[in-house]
C-alpha cells in the first residue's frame, strides 16, 4: 500500500503543482479505492478530476485516475469513453499520459489485491497441506497398526497371546517413525551440528533445499550421519562445512572438513551401492587444500511450481509505460532520430529490471546524458528511465542521493536550455515520477513472488512438522505401549494359566490405550490440549518468520475448558497470520481465583478496527459464553491483543 500510495502521490503532485487543489481529492479517493470499491467514491473522483480540467485548466492526464478506477469495476467499458473525452479536451501528449495513468492504476491496484489474496491463503494452504498429510498418515497407520491391534485384542480375549503380531507391530511402528523423520533432512542437520559442536569442532550448516525431500531424505540422512560420525571419531578436524543445494530435480549434500587423513571410510563406501541404486552418486575425496569432502547427489522431490501471473502483468505494464514515455519524447522531438537510443534504453530496462546490473546501469547513464546536446528538451524526460533502476539496484541510503543528483542534473540542464521555471520543475518531478513507477511495478511483482514462495514454504513446513509430530508420537506414545504389550504377551505365554489370564487382561487394557494413542498419532482426536496447541502455534508462527514468546502459567484444566481455549488459540493464530503483518507475538496463560486467562498479543495490528463481526470470533464468543467465560479484543500503538477468560473447571451435564 505504501508503494502504491507513493506512486499515486507522485502522479498527483504534477497536477497539484500545476495549480489544482482538486488533484488532492483525486489522489485521496484513489488510495481509498484500493481498499474499498465504492460507487460513491468513483463519483467523487470523477467530479474532482473533471473539475480540475474544466475549472482549473489542468492537463487531461488527471482523468487517468478515473479511467483506472473504472477498469477495476464492472463499468470498465466506460474507461474508453473517459479516454475519448480526454482526446476531445486536450492534445495528444496529455492523452497518452491519461492512458498510461489508467493502466498503472489498474495494474498496481490489481497487484495489491493479488498480494493480499496470497497472504490470506497462506495459513489455509498450510492447514490444508497438514490435514492432507494427517489423513495420509492415518490411512497408513490404521491399515497396518490398527488391524494388528485388533488381532492382538482378539487373541487376548480368546486366551491365546499373539506374540508375533505384537513384535511385528512394534517393529512397524518404529520403522514408520524412522520413515516419517527420514523424509526430512532438516532435523538431521540440526543433530549433526550439535554433535560437531559438542566435539569442539566449528560447524557451519548452510541449507538451501526445500523440504520435504521424500525418499531421498533417508539416504542423505544416512550419508550425513556416517560422515559426521567419522569426523567426530577421528578428532582431527577443527572446522566442518555442511551444505545442501537443490539443483533442478536433484538434491546435493556436501560435507567438508579440515581434518583429512585418508578417503577410505568403509561406512560411507558401504552406502555407495544404495545411493547408486537410487539413481544418485556418492564421492569421497581429498581436495588440493587438504580438506576431506563427502558429496552425495540424489533425485529429489521438487515442490510443485506455482504459476505466477504477477511478473507478466508487471512486465507488460512496464513495457507500456516505457513505450508511452518514448512516444511522448518522439512527439516532442518531432523527429525519429532519438528512436534508436530509446529502443536500446527500453530493451535494457526490460532485460535488467532486477538485481544490480552495473554494466547496464552504466550504459543507461551514458545514454541518458550524452544525447542531451543533440536532442535538447525532448531528451530531458529520459532521465526518469534511469532513476527507476537506481532505486531498485541500491539501498535507499545510496539510491536517494544518486536520484537527487539525477534530478539536479535535469534541473540544471532545463535551466541552461532556457526553459520556463514551471516547465523545468515539471521535468524534475517527472523524473521522480517515472522512477517511482518503474520501482513500484517491479517491486510489487517481487513482493508477490516472495509472498507466494513464503506461502508454499509454509505449506511444506506444515507437512514436515506433521510428519515429525507423527514420528514423535509414534515413538513416545504408541511405541511405549506396543513394547509393553509385547512384554505382557510373551509373559502370558510362559506363566501358569491363572496368571496368564491376568496378563492378557492387561494386554486388552493396553490395546485399548494403544488404539487411543493411534488416534492421537493420526490426528483424529476431537479433544484439544491447550499446552499442545500452544506448542503447535509456536511452530507455525516460527515457520512464518514471527518471533514467539510463550509463557504457560496454567495447571490441569477441565477438558471442555482445554478444548475451548485451544480453539480460541487456533483462531487467534489464524488471525495473526491472515490479518496482520506481525513480527512478534506473545502467547501467555495465567490462572488464579478459579479463572484461567489466555492472551495472544501481536505487533501487526492494522489501522482499521478489529474484525469483531467475523464468524470465527463470533463462534468463540458463543462457546466461551457457554462456559461462563468471555472474549475481548483491544488495539493500541500497533499492538493487537485477544484475551479469553474461563473458569478452570466447567460444569457439563452428565450423559443420559
Amino acid at each position: 500500500m505504501v508503494i502504491t500510495a507513493v506512486v499515486f502521490a507522485a502522479f498527483s503532485s504534477v497536477y497539484v503543482v500545476a495549480g489544482s487543489p482538486l488533484a488532492l481529492v483525486t489522489f485521496g479517493v484513489q488510495v481509498a479505492f484500493v481498499r474499498r470499491r465504492s460507487w460513491w467514491l468513483l463519483a467523487v473522483q470523477a467530479v474532482a478530476a473533471y473539475g480540475s480540467v474544466l475549472v482549473f485548466d489542468t492537463s487531461v492526464g488527471i482523468l487517468g485516475f478515473v479511467g483506472g478506477s473504472l477498469l477495476l469495476t464492472r463499468l470498465w467499458p466506460l474507461a474508453v469513453a473517459v479516454a475519448g473525452s480526454a482526446a476531445l479536451l486536450g492534445p495528444v501528449d496529455p492523452v497518452i499520459s491519461m492512458v498510461l495513468i489508467s493502466l498503472l492504476v489498474y495494474g498496481l491496484t490489481t497487484m495489491v489485491d493479488r498480494i493480499e489474496q496470497v497472504n490470506a491463503a497462506r495459513l489455509s494452504l498450510a492447514m490444508t497441506a497438514a490435514a492432507e498429510e494427517r489423513l495420509r498418515i492415518a490411512a497408513e497407520l490404521n491399515q497396518g497398526l490398527g488391524e494388528a491391534l485388533t488381532t492382538i485384542a482378539a487373541g487376548a480375549r480368546s486366551g491365546a497371546p499373539d506374540v508375533e503380531t505384537a513384535r511385528r507391530s512394534l517393529a512397524d511402528a518404529r520403522a514408520a517413525a524412522a520413515g516419517y523423520r527420514a523424509m526430512s533432512l532438516a532435523p538431521e542437520l540440526t543433530t549433526a551440528k550439535a554433535m560437531l559442536v559438542a566435539a569442539g569442532i566449528t560447524a557451519d550448516v548452510r541449507m538451501s533445499h526445500a523440504e520435504p525431500l521424500g525418499p531421498a531424505g533417508a539416504l542423505l540422512a544416512a550419508v550425513l550421519r556416517e560422515a559426521v560420525t567419522e569426523i567426530v571419531r577421528r578428532r582431527s578436524a577443527t572446522a566442518c562445512l555442511i551444505e545442501t543445494v537443490a539443483e533442478g530435480a536433484t538434491v546435493r549434500l556436501r560435507v567438508s572438513n579440515d581434518g583429512a587423513r585418508t578417503a577410505d571410510d568403509e561406512g560411507l563406501l558401504d552406502l555407495r551401492p544404495q545411493v547408486e541404486a537410487a539413481g544418485g552418486t556418492l564421492t569421497v575425496g581429498i581436495t588440493a587444500d587438504a580438506r576431506m569432502v563427502v558429496e552425495a547427489t540424489l533425485p529429489g522431490t521438487r515442490p510443485p511450481v506455482q504459476p505466477s501471473s504477477d511478473a507478466p502483468l508487471s512486465m507488460a505494464l512496464l513495457a507500456a509505460v516505457l513505450a508511452g514515455f518514448s512516444v511522448k519524447a518522439l512527439l516532442l522531438a518531432d523527429s525519429l532520430w532519438p528512436l534508436p537510443f530509446l529502443l536500446v534504453i527500453v530493451f535494457m530496462q526490460l532485460r535488467s529490471v532486477e538485481g544490480r546490473h552495473m554494466a547496464a546501469l552504466s550504459i543507461m547513464a551514458v545514454l541518458t546524458f550524452a544525447p542531451l546536446p543533440l536532442f535538447g528538451q525532448a531528451w530531458l524526460g529520459v532521465a526518469g528511465f534511469l532513476t527507476g533502476p537506481i532505486l531498485l539496484a541500491f539501498p535507499w541510503a545510496v539510491a536517494l542521493p544518486v536520484t537527487a543528483v539525477v534530478v539536479a542534473i535535469v534541473t540544471v540542464v532545463g535551466t541552461s536550455l532556457g526553459l520556463p521555471v514551471p516547465l523545468t520543475v515539471n521535468y524534475a518531478i517527472s523524473t521522480i515520477v517515472t522512477g517511482l513507477v518503474v520501482y513500484g511495478l517491479v517491486r510489487l511483482a517481487q513482493l508477490a513472488r516472495e509472498l507466494r514462495e513464503s506461502r508454499d514454504g509454509l505449506a511444506r513446513a506444515a507437512v514436515v512438522e506433521e510428519r515429525l509430530r507423527a514420528a514423535r508420537d509414534l515413538h513416545d506414545l504408541l511405541g511405549h505401549t506396543l513394547a509393553a504389550i509385547l512384554l505382557k504377551s510373551e509373559l502370558a505365554r510362559r506363566v501358569e494359566p491363572a496368571r496368564a489370564r491376568k496378563e492378557l487382561d492387561d494386554v486388552l487394557t493396553m490395546t485399548e490405550r494403544a488404539m487411543e494413542d493411534l488416534r492421537t498419532v493420526s490426528g483424529e482426536h476431537g479433544k484439544l490440549s491447550l499446552g499442545a496447541e500452544a506448542e503447535s502455534a509456536r511452530s507455525v508462527l516460527a515457520a512464518a518468520g514471527i518471533e514467539v514468546s510463550l509463557e504457560l502459567g496454567h495447571s490441569a484444566l477441565g477438558q471442555e475448558v482445554e478444548t475451548t481455549l485451544g480453539a480460541v488459540l487456533r483462531e487467534a493464530v489464524t488471525n495473526v497470520l491472515r490479518h496482520s503483518s506481525a513480527r512478534h507475538c506473545s502467547i501467555t496463560t495465567a490462572e488464579g481465583d478459579g479463572v484461567v486467562r489466555l492472551s495472544v498479543r501481536n505487533d501487526g495490528a492494522r489501522a482499521s478496527k478489529g474484525r469483531h463481526g467475523s464468524a470465527g470470533i463470533g463462534n468463540l464468543t458463543t462457546r466461551l459464553a457457554a462456559l461462563d467465560g468471555r472474549l475481548s479484543v483491544s488495539q493500541e500503538d500497533g499492538w493487537f491483543e485477544l484475551t479469553a477468560t474461563a473458569p478452570t473447571l466447567a460444569w457439563t451435564p452428565a450423559p443420559a
